[in-house]
């Protein structure tokens, strides 16, 4: 099949998408496919008048991605882009697209799992992999998934919606919200966006620095325990992974930077844990209407409680990503797993004007 993997973005996940989106474009190469990677914002610039011939470019136009200590600089890959337009679709994202015969979504963040391109896409009849457009939506609010979770039966942290605040707010907020707590901006991923305070004083700051990211956020209860996270393929659920970060906070540097964090899998937990959180995630999966796959994060309390966090729509998929390793729990490879999720989404009936 003539795939584009579509990848990058202005998100703060940018650099996270595109080592996914150069692994997926490698493995379905490696697969058969004429695939191709093309960042969705900076497009491709220069395309030859036969636009097909393009799915036999040398590496699948794939460079040498890969994942720094911090989230990137997104005014400086703004600037980078030639015709210097604000549009999410740089030069000829579409037009490529539409000469696929599906579209792998390797973007991660506000640039890809809160359901626009999903939903244009629907528009344009273009398939693509994992799910539509409200799933993505919902999934992508944290605020909105807690309320499914809580509707569905799911145990979460008990929390507080805070849709909007101002620098002149921080004060009253401070004072009057409860820590040591969790604070997230709505929209984020990754870990960035997520701030930790134990005190006033550090809560404070975290209200402040998070206004960078927006004005939306939650703050949950603070849970101590285990960091396990459960993927969901299909109809069933993946063995869980264990995360340790060495630092103690499973942050952005501890998810991308090699020996930052140990990931076990499958997790050393009971069997009536696995099938606990598992049963969890496919719950969740389906109450937000998901397809394909998606990954669901927990905490599991000193009493061997679960408690659902989230769940990642298009989770990541570089090599050191969870869903990665989970498949190949039940001996599924890197490639197989791509191929899979080709597989069942090329098959899904979606809406088409």
């Amino acid at each position: 099949m003539k795939i584009v993997v579509l990848a990058g973005g202005l998100s703060t996940e940018r650099a996270v998408s595109l080592v996914t989106g150069t692994g997926v474009c490698r493995a379905l190469r490696e697969n058969g496919h004429r695939a191709i990677l093309v960042d969705v914002f900076l497009g491709v610039e220069d395309v030859p008048a036969e636009l097909e011939t393009l799915f036999d470019a040398p590496d699948g136009l794939c460079g040498d991605a890969r994942i720094g200590t911090a989230a990137p600089d997104l005014e400086a890959v703004r600037r980078s882009r030639k015709d210097q337009s604000r549009r999410l679709l740089g030069p000829n994202v579409l037009e490529l697209c539409q000469a696929a015969d599906i579209v792998f979504l390797g973007l991660h963040g506000q640039d890809g799992e809160d359901g626009r391109i999903q939903a244009a896409f629907d528009l344009l009849g273009i398939r693509y992999t994992g799910s539509g457009y409200l799933g993505s939506g919902m999934a992508m609010d944290k605020s909105i998934t807690k309320m499914v979770m809580e509707n569905a039966g799911i145990p979460t942290a008990p929390w507080r919606d805070i849709p909007s605040y101002t620098e002149t707010d921080i004060p009253a907020l401070a004072a009057e919200l409860e820590v040591p707590c969790a604070v997230k901006v709505v929209n984020g991923g990754s870990s960035i966006g997520v701030a930790l305070p134990d005190t006033k004083e550090e809560l404070e700051q975290a209200l402040r620095d998070l206004l960078r990211y927006g004005s939306h956020v939650i703050v949950e209860k603070k849970l101590y325990g285990r960091e396990l996270t459960v993927g969901v393929l299909g109809d069933r659920y993946l063995p869980a992974v264990e995360i340790t970060a060495q630092s103690g906070n499973f942050d952005y540097e501890a998810k991308y930077q090699a020996g930052a964090s140990r990931e076990v899998c499958p997790a050393p937990i009971t069997a009536e844990q696995q099938a606990e959180m598992g049963e969890y995630a496919l719950k969740l999966h389906r109450a937000l209407g998901l397809s394909v796959y998606s990954r669901t994060d927990f905490i599991l309390d000193g009493e061997g409680r679960p408690w659902c966090l989230e769940v990642n729509t298009l989770p990541g998929l570089t090599a050191a990503s969870l869903v990665p390793k989970e498949a190949a729990a039940v001996g599924m490879s890197y490639n197989e797993l791509c191929e899979e999720i080709v597989r069942q989404s090329y098959d899904l009936k979606r809406r088409a004007y």
